[in-house]
């Protein structure tokens, strides 16, 4: 082994070291972008129904935030790699390298054959769906990629051949272009910044209002009428007190409209579901009462809410 090599063996070790570990952590997180892209467009109204999907937006942006940083890490180190070897031809044989080009590929093919088997089995129970079939693609894709990858870098070293083949180069960068594509997406999915911190208030709005529903329901079940006003609601022996807007600090609007039907009223910043996010129709009302039981449609702007109790569903249980 040539002077160079031992020089550098120790920086050569710690590059393929974080080439391994980048490359796994880009892989987890574009596999969960895609899967919850899949969970969004390709709702499961079995598993879902209960589910919105904003739900899913928090494991977009984590994933987001890994791919961003991690993903041209892993690109800047795999190429700085691919041009040592080609100025250093000797480091084709490092252990190093060989073991973790035999441990990539040799994780890469169980992966695709656990997934085939998964697939199977998904089959002769009857349980195949496009939201399933598009999840094994996804895993195919990762996995095939990098064992396609890395195979072709194994073969080159049987073969003593000096680069790989223009299909796998050009492979390469369609690779590249996929994961920018799927940050992209991301972006546009999950939005801004800003319009996120604007769908986090509206979210509290929305449970203000949820909660604020449940004490005048409260209080006409104890008291057999509608309270006048807000006010009317604070109670500190029982802990209750009416929140107001999360952003401009005024309080909900409230007006009876009847002996049993009410009004709330509250200003948006984003068009929304509130807490039922996208459901494929309106949730079933419980009793006892659950706060977050009846949809909550609103756009932006100054959006009411009219409700009215029915005596039989929600009267005082007796005792």
């Amino acid at each position: 082994m040539s002077d160079i090599v031992n020089k550098n063996l120790p920086r050569d070790v710690f590059l393929y070291l974080l080439s391994l570990i980048t490359l796994i952590a880009s892989a987890i997180s574009f596999g969960i972008l895609v899967f919850q892209y899949i969970n969004i467009y390709f709702p499961d109204v079995v598993t879902d129904y209960y589910v919105s999907s904003s739900a899913y937006f928090g494991s977009i942006r984590q994933a987001l935030a890994t791919l961003v940083v991690i993903f041209p890490v892993y690109f800047l180190v795999s190429r700085f790699l691919s041009r040592d070897i080609k100025a250093n031809p000797e480091k084709r044989d490092l252990k190093i390298r060989k073991w973790l080009l035999y441990f990539t590929v040799f994780v890469a093919a169980l992966v695709i054959i656990g997934d085939l088997i998964t697939l199977l089995n998904t089959y002769l129970n009857g349980e195949l769906t496009r939201r399933f079939i598009l999840k094994v693609l996804t895993i195919l894709f990762i996995a095939g990629s990098a064992f396609s990858y890395y195979f072709s870098e194994l073969r080159e070293l049987r073969t003593r051949s000096k680069g790989g083949s223009d299909w796998m180069r050009i492979y390469k960068w369609v690779v590249v272009a996929v994961v920018i594509a799927a940050v992209g997406i991301g972006f546009y999915v999950a939005g801004s910044p800003a319009s996120q911190r604007a769908a986090r208030f509206d979210e509290r709005r929305v449970n203000d209002l949820s909660y604020i529903q449940s004490q005048v329901i409260n209080y006409w079940q104890k008291k057999n009428e509608l309270p006048l006003d807000l006010g009317q609601l604070t109670n500190n022996i029982l802990g209750v007190t009416i929140p107001k807007d999360p952003k401009t600090g005024e309080s909900y609007d409230y007006r009876t409209l009847g002996s049993l039907k009410f009004e709330l009223c509250a200003t948006f910043e984003t068009s929304g579901s509130g807490n039922n996010g996208n459901y494929p129709k309106a949730m079933p009302m419980s009793y006892p009462y659950y706060p977050g039981s009846e949809t909550w449609q609103h756009g932006a702007g100054r959006t009411c809410f009219q409700r009215t109790i029915d005596p039989d569903l929600f009267k005082q249980p007796k005792m």
